[in-house]
């Protein structure tokens, strides 16, 4: 999953998320009322030139809603045209906010959201203008009954653009990056925050490390530096990568993993293993083949016995 506003012409790109919350045992969503449109939506809004997906889906939910939302599992996408022609692709997610912060919270009408409505999950389709909106409804409804509504996620990202070893007169590990991947980390680091993360591991190559500090820096986390996820560490029975994943998914929180081009594969690898997956699809071959400053995010169901993998999604860098 990757895009932007496209030009003029071309299609364009939004995301948002089915937000919820559960209230004795029942899942509840949260529901739009447009003012302008004067229909009832699922909360969305057009991508920002220089944003990833998941950084307008919580934008928009923060704007439309007053929710800060970490975002779980991805819902897939909806297309159709809008009234001058033009297609239109908005990507969803799902989002838990805690039932208690929703009974506080506080929402004045303004000139986009005329209110907020909570409605129980089984009637809440017949609420809806949009039939597309409804289908997303229903994915959601299949997550919830196969116990995957609630997920922790292991987002996997790849330094960005460094200089290349040619031109490089010192050791590989202290190669810094090149102007275009510092612009790269920069752009992907609320797209990451997006997801929540509460660790952040990277590699000791100051190509790695200089590329997860805007994230550090959105998300005020300390960053932990690991050998085991170094290029010069790379051994190809991948052991040492197998523990690192193993321990951040035992722990069942959110994490950052920032590494390189040839020791991502055995993360995705060891993820997908440990995650219960006994064939590997597109979307794990994509998450494995990450370039300079794209990121992978594997979601993982969280109230199962093991870290079951229910999802997985990439994107790119937007510069």
């Amino acid at each position: 999953m990757s895009g932007t506003t496209a030009g003029p012409t071309g299609t364009v790109h939004a995301a948002g998320a089915v937000v919820w919350k559960l209230v004795d045992g029942k899942v509840r969503v949260l529901l739009v009322h447009r003012t302008q449109h004067k229909d009832v939506t699922i909360p969305k809004g057009k991508v920002d030139p220089g944003e990833t997906l998941p950084e307008t889906a919580a934008r928009e939910i923060a704007e439309e809603t007053g929710f800060a939302v970490d975002l779980g599992a991805p819902l897939g996408t909806v297309e159709y045209t809008l009234p001058n022609g033009r297609p239109k692709v908005v990507h969803y997610w799902s989002a838990e906010v805690d039932p208690g912060a929703a009974e506080r919270h506080s929402y004045e009408a303004n000139g986009e959201i005329l209110a907020l409505e909570w409605v129980p999950l089984a009637k809440a389709a017949k609420h809806l203008t949009y039939e597309h909106d409804a289908d997303i409804l229903e994915r959601f409804a299949a997550q919830v009954e196969a116990g995957h509504a609630r997920t922790f996620a292991l987002v996997v990202l790849r330094h960005g653009k460094a200089m290349p070893p040619e031109q490089w007169d010192g050791p590989d590990h202290t190669r810094p990056l090149l102007h275009r991947g510092i612009e790269q980390s920069a752009s992907v680091a609320r797209g990451i925050a997006a997801y929540g993360p509460e660790k952040l591991v990277t590699s000791t190559a100051a190509r790695c490390l200089s590329t997860i500090a805007p994230t550090a820096a959105v998300t005020g986390l300390d960053i932990r530096v690991t050998a085991s996820l170094s290029q010069d560490a790379y051994r190809a029975d991948g052991e040492a990568v197998r523990r690192v994943v193993a321990k951040r998914l035992a722990k069942r929180r959110t994490s950052v993993l920032c590494s390189h081009g040839p020791v991502i594969p055995q993360i995705i690898e060891a993820a997908a293993e440990l995650g219960g997956v006994s064939s590997v699809t597109r979307d794990l071959r994509r998450s494995a083949s990450l370039g300079t400053g794209d990121y992978s995010v594997l979601h993982f169901a969280l109230e199962s016995d093991r870290p079951w993998l229910v999802a997985v999604e990439t994107h790119e860098a937007p510069v």
